[in-house]
């Protein structure tokens, strides 16, 4: 008898966006490799590449986030 049982279904209010599909599921339907989540509602995971790309772009822009080293200074 295993004692970690792999969990197929997601719960139910969960919802995910799939980066292989560019779909939403409710629940995880694909690898956790391949999708975001789990979101709140379906309006917040319809909006998941959307959010990723406007914390990519304050990370990008954050110089607290880069090493002066590699900006071409030197310590």
């Amino acid at each position: 008898m295993a004692l970690f049982k792999k969990r197929t279904v997601g719960k139910p209010g969960e919802w995910y966006y799939c980066l292989v599909h560019h779909k939403v599921e409710e629940g995880p339907e694909c690898p956790a490799k391949d999708r975001f989540g789990p979101y709140t509602s379906r309006e917040e995971a319809t909006h998941a590449m959307e959010s990723a790309q406007e914390r990519n772009l304050e990370w990008e822009t954050d110089p607290k986030w880069h090493d002066k080293s590699s900006q071409g200074e030197t310590d």
